[in-house]
């Protein structure tokens, strides 16, 4: 766990030092699978990292309508914005799995914004990353089809959350290099984080599958092919 705090944004620029004491400032919250951690418009009072599972970000529009924003993992922060402009949530965080995270307050964030002004370069990268981010997300609904959007959601989900598949009998023409991705979301969650009708997606997603380059489990995806995912992502 130490391992996966001291590469986040918050401590990575601090001295062993000073990452200790702030970890020592924050404490550990857990939730369960389907959890609600906080709720668009709730006051913002801390900020999270994520040690262990899986969360996602959604905000909820015209008629009640929910579009996913992000799905986050070990070692990401969030939560940071609303303590920066002391504005409301602009967001809802839902566990996709069990989830660990440290949980650091408002006043604490604010004594150590001021001891250790360092920690400011991690928050600023933080929010440009989340701004490149964003600016990619309208240059793929611009630019790219759907099928290139899903398999650079693949990609992404692959990149953070794969893990080694073992040799499995009822697949043996599995390819050694074959990864078990545990996104956690279901259909219509990934769906909304490509940003594309349900129908749309689950038929890219069956194209790669007759292609051989995944093959799809709930909550989840087994990648055969990373190069050839990773080549119509382009």
């Amino acid at each position: 766990m130490e391992e996966l705090v001291r590469y986040s944004v918050l401590f990575r620029s601090l001295d062993d030092e000073a990452a200790e004491a702030l970890r020592a400032s924050m404490y550990e919250v857990r939730f369960r699978q389907g959890a609600v951690v906080f709720t668009e418009g709730d006051p913002g009072d801390s900020v999270y990292l994520v040690v262990s599972g899986q969360i996602k970000l959604a905000r909820t529009g015209a008629g009640r309508r929910e579009s996913l924003l992000a799905v986050l993992g070990p070692s990401q922060v969030f939560g940071e914005l609303s303590l920066i402009d002391l504005g409301q949530r602009d967001a809802t965080a839902t566990a996709l799995t069990d989830l660990a995270m440290l949980q650091l307050s408002h006043p604490d964030l604010d004594r150590w914004l001021n001891e250790r002004p360092i920690i400011t370069l991690g928050l600023l990268t933080q929010l440009a990353r989340r701004l490149r981010r964003a600016n990619d997300v309208v240059g793929d609904l611009v630019f790219a089809d759907v099928p290139t959007r899903v398999a650079r959601t693949l990609v992404d989900l692959t990149a953070r959350f794969s893990v080694d598949v073992p040799p499995d009998p009822e697949h043996p023409s599995d390819p050694a290099g074959a990864v078990r991705v545990e996104h956690g979301l279901t259909q219509t969650d990934l769906a909304q984080l490509v940003g594309a009708a349900r129908e749309t997606v689950n038929k890219s997603l069956a194209t790669f599958v007759a292609r051989g380059w995944i093959r799809l489990e709930q909550r989840a995806v087994i990648v055969l092919d990373s190069a050839a995912l990773q080549e119509r992502a382009r």
